[in-house]
């Protein structure tokens, strides 16, 4: 498999994960939600990528969402954490810290070798 093909497959699953953790801090709209992944080269997503996570969290009640008026623009979809959603980052950060964690000292253990 490629590494660019490696990459798109282990950063299916942390998108997610990002995107909780940039609403935990505030409420965004989903313009702000792909400039904050883009402030890490390694999260960058486009569109495409971010809304069907978005309506996958709505959806799955981890986020709520209303509408904003813009000044000189159309309304804009805030996204903010349900308690269900603030759960699911918990529970997911936990998870990540235990896997990397363990992926990092295989590692090290390989280069070891």
């Amino acid at each position: 498999m490629p590494t660019s093909d490696r990459t798109a497959q282990l950063r299916k699953g942390v998108l997610e994960l990002a995107i909780l953790a940039v609403l935990d801090r505030e409420e965004c709209y989903s313009i702000e939600i792909i400039e904050q992944l883009g402030e890490y080269p390694a999260l960058t997503a486009t569109p495409g990528t971010v809304y069907p996570l978005l309506a996958r969290l709505d959806k799955a009640d981890k986020v709520e969402t209303r509408w904003v008026e813009a000044a000189g623009g159309p309304p804009r979809k805030y996204y903010r954490l349900t308690d269900e959603g603030r759960a699911a980052l918990t529970e997911g950060a936990a998870a990540w810290s235990a896997l990397s964690g363990a992926m990092h000292r295989i590692l090290q253990l390989e280069g070891d070798a």
